[in-house]
């Protein structure tokens, strides 16, 4: 059996590997991240995380939509991917964390939402990391599960099929979603994007 120092170190290695030409190998992919926050529905002065924030792609355009008065945070496990979002001066959108997903350093129901892009593949127990996430966000909060590609075009894109037990279906992620405090409000599964959004019960 694993532990879970051992999926950081699998996560962290993975993630650094790639840190320095992240961006680059992905250049186009901004206006698709701007258009997944815009359907998160964001208000002035909301507290967003992004977790897994990687090299803060996000932050820009979740600072956008909360404006000077919200709060945005940028959590990852992986220093070197926070170090490149520093780099490119997205730390100028949010505060950059290192922290882990599956332990956020943050209070109970203090968030109004968590976008969360590319994530779900990297969780090592997403039922009880997607309820870490449902603790940090009030009820009625919101969470918007994001890859600026669909399933189908990643999964080519990685020279693979995509399997039933693919979390990101439909059919498992809403179970998944409701067993961990989260109800699937909408889903979006296509070639230029896969988005599913998700409310707060409680």
């Amino acid at each position: 059996m694993r532990n879970m120092s051992d999926d950081h170190t699998r996560v962290q290695e993975f993630f650094t590997a790639r840190a320095a030409d992240w961006d680059s190998r992905f250049p186009d992919d901004g206006p698709a991240y701007a258009a997944a926050v815009a359907d998160l529905c964001l208000r002035e002065g909301d507290r967003v995380l992004d977790a897994g924030c990687g090299t803060g792609r996000a932050l820009p355009a979740l600072r956008a939509a909360v404006g000077r008065s919200g709060v945005v945070l940028g959590v990852d496990l992986t220093p070197a991917m926070l170090r490149a979002a520093a780099e490119a001066g997205r730390d100028r959108a949010g505060r950059l964390m290192l922290a882990d997903v599956a332990a956020l350093p943050l209070r109970s129901g203090c968030l109004d939402a968590v976008f969360a892009a590319g994530l779900i593949a990297h969780l090592p127990h997403p039922v009880d990391n997607l309820r870490e996430l449902a603790r940090g966000v009030r009820p009625g909060g919101k969470l918007a599960l994001f890859h600026p590609v669909g399933r189908a075009a990643l999964a080519a894109r990685q020279g693979r099929r995509i399997t039933p037990d693919d979390l990101r279906a439909e059919a498992n992620l809403r179970p998944l979603l409701a067993r961990s405090g989260w109800r699937m409000t909408s889903y979006v599964d296509e070639d230029a994007r896969f988005l599913a959004l998700a409310v707060r019960e409680g």
